[in-house]
């Protein structure tokens, strides 16, 4: 039925593999505004969680709307992105191991709104020893574009299994998306999204949450049985 005997994984990168809220928060101080700290962060929507909140939004309404202002913190976030920004405790060892798997296609989605985002992410990553060269494929989805359509074409292009096809995410989109494409989905609580909203409002089995990065990679890990480095502790 499939040709390929592979399995896939695909990873969101921003909020899962990247810390992308210190990121943020560090372009943001530097233009002098506040992001305020990750909990609240996590319970802002849309336009309010990334100029900072009812708290410091109008001071960061101000300095972000206008060309300059907007211009400027993006060459900022792009700078941060490329020449600062990490991945979260473990993720460089866990995307390594995948890459030297030979029976896993490994790829990498992402909404990062920094100038040429695929540039942003090639300099990230290969701070950290990985080459995104080695990846199956690196996709920038818009952030107006729904990620179901992009599971889909990765999987049936590369002819694998839904059953033995796994995709990594932070938000609720992330989950809705991996399971309208018949993959097994990873969510985590420590990105984008909290542990009690994934869960309260968007009815997310707590089961497959994982609340720490560590716990991600063991998830990860044993679910693809992948041994190296991996702890059941």
């Amino acid at each position: 039925m499939y040709r390929s005997p592979d399995r896939l994984i695909i990873i969101d990168a921003d909020g899962t593999v990247i810390d992308a809220f210190a990121a943020i928060g560090q372009a943001f101080t530097r233009h002098g505004m506040d992001i305020g700290d990750l909990e609240r962060f996590q319970k802002r929507r849309n336009l309010f969680k990334y100029l900072g909140g009812l708290k410091e939004f109008p001071r960061n309404l101000a300095k972000h709307f206008g060309k300059r202002g907007h211009k400027g913190l993006l060459n900022t976030l792009t700078e941060v992105y490329r020449e600062e920004a990490s991945l979260y405790p473990g993720m460089a060892e866990l995307i390594g191991d995948l890459l030297c798997t030979p029976d896993i296609r490994v790829g990498v989605v992402t909404r990062n709104v920094t100038h040429e985002p695929k540039k942003t992410l090639e300099s990230l990553f290969a701070r950290h020893g990985l080459d995104v060269g080695r990846l199956d494929f690196l996709h920038h989805i818009p952030l107006r574009d729904e990620k179901t359509p992009y599971f889909k074409a990765v999987r049936r292009q590369l002819d694998i299994n839904p059953a033995r096809a796994f995709a990594c995410g932070d938000e609720p989109k992330d989950f809705a998306a991996a399971v309208g494409a018949g993959m097994h989905p990873f969510i985590v609580s420590y990105g984008f999204e909290d542990f009690a909203r994934l869960t309260r409002k968007y009815a997310i089995p707590e089961d497959i949450i994982s609340q720490s990065p560590l716990e991600l990679c063991r998830r990860v890990r044993h679910g693809l049985q992948i041994n190296n480095g991996y702890s059941a502790g």
